[in-house]
This record gives structure tokens, sequence and C-alpha cells, in this order.
């Protein structure tokens, strides 16, 4: 499976000099969703072996516009199940997913980039003009203050302060949960059960993801 071959390139990352996708993921790639998928595969590579950014911001303004080209496709339409978290080799391969697997593909490339987990956060929040539940990527460059925010509905990289359209709920990474307040990361609240799809992701992850 694509999931289990995502957890080998990943170990990979950690272990050798350079990232770098094995034959047998682009294989299978290809096979199931056809050349296009392992030209993707390809390109974000290249995007992580490539990047010499010293500072955060080129790295965010680079993973953002990389990931943002695919397209958005429900799970029930593109894995045929409600809620189906993808890995980015699985979102990259089929070309599409959710605003979950958007942020998911943002977050975990940008922290083999080098980007620090404290600065990370996925948040989840009301998207108002759309009145439903939307999970976004942020980033604090000063820990407790004012995140940016990484979408999939804007192309743009604003404060939050700036995203009117956004009801920040509750926001989490490797460290814990924090409820609401999208001008830093508010109350620590610790584990919670609403994240057990989160917690099942990182179960399948290496270590140095969890």
């Amino acid at each position: 499976m694509l999931l289990f071959s995502f957890i080998t390139l990943v170990c990979q990352a950690f272990t050798d000099e350079r990232f770098r996708l094995s034959e047998s993921v682009r294989d299978e790639a290809e096979k199931k969703y056809g050349m296009s998928a392992r030209h993707r595969l390809d390109e974000w590579v290249e995007l992580i072996r490539n990047d010499e950014s010293v500072a955060d911001m080129e790295k965010l303004a680079k993973v953002n516009a990389f990931f943002n080209r695919l397209d958005f496709v429900d799970d029930s339409l593109h894995w045929g199940q409600q809620d189906y978290w993808a890995t980015p080799v699985e979102f990259l391969a089929s070309d599409g997913g959710d605003c979950e697997d958007f942020s998911l593909a943002k977050y975990f490339t940008l922290k083999v980039m080098g980007v620090s987990e404290e600065r990370l956060n996925l948040t989840y929040v009301k998207a108002l003009n759309l009145n439903q539940a939307h999970m976004v990527l942020t980033y604090f460059e000063v820990p407790g203050e004012e995140p940016l925010v990484l979408d999939n509905l804007i192309d743009d990289i604003k404060p939050a302060s700036q995203r009117t359209d956004l009801l920040p709920v509750y926001s989490f990474n490797g460290s814990g949960l924090w409820i609401a307040k999208m001008r830093g990361r508010g109350d620590l609240v610790g584990k919670s059960d609403r994240l057990s799809r989160w917690m099942e992701l990182l179960a399948r992850m290496p270590q140095g993801f969890n």
C-alpha cells in the first residue's frame, strides 16, 4: 500500500543524506494512478531536495503553492468513505483530497524541510462562507503570537486576523490540543478523543513524526 511506502520513504529521509523516493513507490503509484502520479511524486521529491531556503517563510510559500495546485475532492467520492486522512504520497499520487489532506501534506513536508514542529499547528476552523468545518495549517513565527494561515481555499498566506472568514475551533500537533483562539494557541488541554484520526495516523508514522 502507498501508506507503508510513505513510512519507508520518510525513514529514508531521516537516515539518508538527501531525501529520496524509492523506485518501487513510483512504480506502485504509476500502476494505480498513471504516469502523471509518478511525475507528481518526482516533483515533490525535487521540491524537498532542491530547497535551499534559509527562512521559514520561503519554505511556507513553496510548499503552500506546490500543494494548492491539486484538486479538492470530497472523501466520500475520492476514497469511498466519509473521513479518510491520506498520507502525502496517497494525496499526490491520487491527485486530490480534502482540506485535511492538504493540511497534513503541508505539515509533514515542512517538517522534512526543517521547519520546527513547535511552529506548526493543524487547526480546525469553521469556514463561515461555506458554513462547514474546515482544516488549515497555521505557522507561528513567535510562539503564542498571531499565526499565519496556509489554506487550500486561497493561495495567499495571511495572518489569522485577516482571515475573518474562518472561526477557529481547536488546533493540534504532536504536542497536544489547544481550544480555539487562533491568535495564539489558546488553552492546552492535552490529547483528546476528537483527535482519534490524527493519533491513528501518527501511530503509523516512523520515529521523528510522533
